[in-house]
């Protein structure tokens, strides 16, 4: 068979068309792996020097005592850096495989990836009332019409948050004994941290207060992490397996996350753990592998709104199967749709900068100022996360082909150590490694 100039060019042109769509499927499959800054077009020098100020100048004004930075560059671990001390006493000092508590990071690494997977299996709809699959609130009127996508970028009006904690204890600060025990039987198998066990009844006593809890009229933004304490329950009842199991089967160990569980008292995790804060109310004493938020403590310590343990390397791991838009070493996790379809902002009309699950840059972010920015002005619009109350931050942005985790434990020794937030650590953090990007033509 012979081919014709014209004839030559245009199956050169198909060869080379389909060879480059495989390459750049395979560029946005492939797994996370080390490298050099230099091979991504990154300024090592820039990047040391300027994420070593901010970090110890955020140690020196004890916003945290230590911390870890994780970055990852079109697939390549450029940065992987772990500073300062578990505590102030200077004597452990922090590692880059030691696991933190990621507080709220949880519900985007823990519920969502199994909402977002049933989404795709079409046995979660978004604009479907959530209450035809959490079948008591169909019985409260404020809440039988509130949809998946509302409760999800905390449009709904939802209450932001129960401290189920005063439920636990009397006026005078003494434990009631019908709900927590020093010592585990039947009735009381809930360990909410070594040697307090709660009432295997009392979960359903918080779901009550939650399916009654008072719906605002007005739908605009509010956070509220209260429907996040009941995925697992609705996961459970959907997947007919049990909520840690699921995403360890479909997520987790595909994944290759090793350090990524919750009650890490309970697994035999080869890495350290670092502590969070000295609790003088509930838990009398450092809270350390064991997790911070009281209401997922209440819930034996495995829920939707915190729990999860991990490293940042495991965290890596998932943001960027979330930038891959849902595949990571070429198998699919996720759809495309679905992912796409989370990661948007949903109510922008409202002013309301959230995906569904996911946090988002603000409204007109890149004409901010790096003290008025959420996160950093550089990221795009495309880009997602979430932060957590000890002091996490997890981001991808898709476009840049950029993962950045930052871990640190704010909350030591008490939570009401704001630095972090004063100092406006995490966002100038990030800022530096967009900066450190060379625009090379």
């Amino acid at each position: 068979m012979t081919f014709s100039k014209n004839s030559y060019n245009l199956w050169l042109i198909v060869f080379l068309f389909i060879s480059g769509v495989t390459i750049a499927q395979h560029k946005n499959t492939q797994k996370i792996s080390y490298g050099n800054p230099s091979e991504v077009h990154m300024d090592s020098l820039y990047m040391h020097t300027k994420a070593d100020s901010i970090i110890h100048s955020g140690i020196q004004n004890e916003a945290f005592p230590g911390a870890q930075i994780l970055v990852v560059k079109n697939h390549t671990i450029i940065f992987n850096k772990a500073y300062g001390h578990h505590t102030y006493d200077s004597i452990q000092e922090v590692s880059i495989h030691d696991m933190y508590d990621l507080a709220s990071v949880t519900k985007i690494i823990g519920p969502l990836p199994a909402l977002m997977k049933l989404h795709s299996e079409r046995k979660l709809e978004l604009d479907s009332p959530f209450s035809t699959y959490w079948k008591p609130w169909k019985r409260r009127k404020d809440k039988k019409n509130l949809t998946l996508r509302e409760i999800l970028a905390h449009q709904a009006g939802l209450k932001p948050y129960i401290v189920f904690l005063n439920e636990v204890f009397r006026k005078d600060g003494e434990v009631k004994k019908r709900f927590m025990k020093d010592t585990s039987c039947r009735r009381f198998k809930n360990e909410a941290y070594e040697g307090l066990f709660v009432k295997n009844s009392f979960k359903n006593k918080m779901f009550r207060q939650i399916n009654r809890s008072k719906v605002s009229n007005v739908k605009k933004y509010k956070y509220s992490g209260l429907s996040f304490l009941i995925y697992p329950e609705l996961i459970t009842q959907i997947t007919k397996t049990a909520y840690t199991d699921y995403l360890q089967e479909n997520f987790y160990s595909p994944l290759g996350t090793t350090t990524l569980g919750y009650r890490p008292k309970t697994r035999n995790f080869k890495n350290l753990i670092v502590p969070t804060e000295i609790d003088t109310i509930f838990r009398k004493g450092l809270t350390k592998n064991w997790v911070h938020d009281e209401n997922a403590a209440l819930l034996g310590g495995i829920s939707g709104n915190a729990g999860l343990f991990g490293s940042s390397l495991d965290l890596a791991k998932i943001m960027q199967m979330y930038a891959n838009y849902g595949i990571y070493d070429g198998k699919r996790y996720i759809s495309e749709s679905t992912l796409r379809a989370f990661t948007r902002i949903q109510y922008p009309e409202n002013e309301n900068r959230r995906g569904l699950g996911f946090d988002k840059p603000l409204i007109d972010n890149a004409q901010l100022s790096i003290q008025e920015a959420y996160p950093a002005p550089e990221v795009s619009p495309e880009s997602f996360g979430h932060s957590g109350f000890t002091g996490t931050f997890v981001w991808a942005d898709p476009k840049e082909d950029l993962i950045f985790i930052f871990l640190s434990n704010r909350v030591y020794p008490s939570r009401k150590n704001r630095n972090i937030y004063n100092l406006n650590i995490r966002p100038k953090l990030q800022q530096v490694f967009y900066k450190a990007i060379k625009n090379e033509e």
